[in-house]
């Protein structure tokens, strides 16, 4: 609760700092230290200080709301990211709205003139998938999460694929894995497509057979483990390499039920860390965090630059982090 009376050359004066000073930081602009930000927020606290958002935003000519636009109605993808997003804004007093086109274009036209027009200060789109997307276009600062923009002008904020699905391999290979299969999700999806190159150009002449190409699902995940064993000629794999999670898990589930123990027999990784099927899993899952919290912090963050006057352009491509689990490496 705001202490009456306390104003903002209270909160510089307990900071050691100027007036304006004290505005940017608890505004979250300027080219102020991460120290200085910290210490004036620390004095705002301790005198119990807020700002006053509708002042702010009349004297600013901002509304300090920023929007994060999204096709991911499950909130699978949208909902961490959402997360790391807030993270940054919450920081600089700034509400997110979120708004869920449900993959309709027409939605999604209604919401940005809505957006416009309520005169928001930027938006981050995302998604549930990794193509890159068509450009909005807004008179507002766009970053585009998970999903680049198709403009190279633009600024964008992806995740390592092929990189996760390599680490998944390396791994494997560490182990003392020499005949590993891939099984993945739809071939005309980007982000199968991506990793299941990265499987066999790492793999090189442990990969036996080609990658099998499928659906985002458990389902699809014990009918291919049938696929995989049919096909292998008696050599069975001694590890397969999942492009999903549900996959993977259907691969466990299947594995268990033909009498092979995962991973004495048959080591088994899944990708995206997601844990309602990793952990779920019978044994849990190795697999592959996109630290999509991560991806929503970096994406604000240059949303607010761009706010500020200071745009990025191009694709910014961050790490994805191998998470090791039983499914290799045993009890």
């Amino acid at each position: 609760m705001k202490r009456p009376g306390v104003r903002m050359v209270d909160v510089a004066a307990l900071a050691g700092v100027s007036a304006g000073t004290a505005s940017k930081a608890l505004n979250n602009t300027g080219q102020l230290s991460q120290e200085t930000r910290d210490r004036v927020r620390r004095a705002a606290a301790t005198l119990g200080f807020t700002p006053d958002a509708r002042g702010r935003a009349l004297s600013s000519g901002r509304t300090y709301t920023v929007a994060l636009l999204t096709t991911d109605s499950s909130g699978r993808f949208s909902i961490p990211i959402m997360r790391g997003v807030e993270d940054v804004l919450s920081a600089g007093e700034l509400a997110t709205v979120l708004c869920d086109t449900r993959d309709d274009p027409l939605r999604e036209q209604t919401y940005l003139r809505s957006l416009v027009a309520r005169g928001v200060d930027g938006i981050v789109v995302t998604g549930r998938r990794t193509e890159p997307r068509t450009r909005i276009d807004v008179p507002l600062p766009v970053v585009y999460a998970l999903a680049a923009s198709t403009d190279p002008t633009d600024a964008s904020v992806i995740v390592d694929d092929a990189g996760g699905a390599a680490a998944t391999i390396t791994h494997l290979l560490h182990l003392g894995r020499t005949r590993i299969a891939h099984v993945t999700g739809p071939a005309h999806h980007r982000s199968a497509a991506e990793r299941a190159h990265a499987v066999a150009a790492t793999a090189g002449t442990a990969l036996c057979g080609e990658p099998l190409y499928g659906d985002w699902s458990e389902r699809w995940g014990r009918q291919a483990t049938d696929l995989v064993l049919s096909r292998s000629g008696g050599q069975n794999p001694d590890a397969i390499s999942c492009g999903s999670d549900q996959i993977a898990r259907g691969v466990c589930d299947r594995l268990r039920e033909l009498g092979h123990s995962v991973p004495e027999d048959i080591a088994v990784t899944g990708y995206d860390n997601w844990p309602v099927m990793a952990l779920a899993s019978r044994p849990p899952l190795t697999t592959v965090d996109l630290r999509l919290e991560d991806l929503g912090r970096r994406a604000a963050t240059l949303l607010l630059e761009a706010i500020d006057g200071k745009p990025h352009h191009g694709v910014l491509e961050l790490p994805t982090q191998l998470i090791t689990r039983e499914s290799t490496l045993g009890t």
